[in-house]
């Protein structure tokens, strides 16, 4: 069984995109909150846009700090292939992501994320809400969330970096 891994960070908004189609797209998505429901074309069409917009790390630092620690997680877990996807504001999304590595050829994928604290949104509800959309709509493919984070090995991590700056 052919097996990847997919790298969730949270996304940003590269500087230069324009402020109006920001604001824009939060209007969107809060109506549709309000009103429930699915996302309108316009809400899809300026969500696609954002996505999309051209990214450099002088506009973007989280897409760029994101794929450095894919590039060095990466070999960690060769010869399981590692695509990044993204929860918002950045290409390509979740589905997107799943969806090419099931064409691909995939059938057991694994969803990790960057966000190890427990009680984000994205973490507990969204990412959940794109694994089973995608079994959904790959039957038969094993998609897995890797969640919640050991909080001991979170800990360890923060007391490791604390203690690279803390004074003796």
């Amino acid at each position: 069984m052919r097996a990847a891994i997919v790298l969730v960070g949270h996304g940003g908004v590269p500087s230069d995109a324009p402020r109006a189609l920001v604001a824009e797209l939060r209007r969107l998505e809060a109506e549709r909150r309000a009103r429930g429901g699915e996302p309108s074309a316009r809400e899809r069409e300026v969500e696609r846009t954002l996505r999309a917009w051209p990214r450099r790390p002088e506009t973007d630092p989280y897409q760029a700090g994101l794929a450095a620690l894919a590039d060095r997680l990466a070999p960690r877990l060769h010869p399981l292939p590692l695509m990044i996807a993204y929860n918002e504001f950045c290409a390509p999304s979740v589905a997107e992501a799943i969806d090419g590595l099931v064409a691909q050829g995939c059938q057991r994928i694994t969803l990790l994320t960057t966000m190890v604290t427990p009680g984000g949104s994205h973490a507990e509800r969204d990412i959940p809400e794109h694994a089973e959309a995608a079994r959904l709509r790959h039957p038969g493919v094993d998609v897995t969330y890797a969640w919640p984070f050991d909080l001991e090995a979170v800990v360890s991590l923060f007391e490791a970096q604390l203690r690279r700056y803390l004074v003796a």
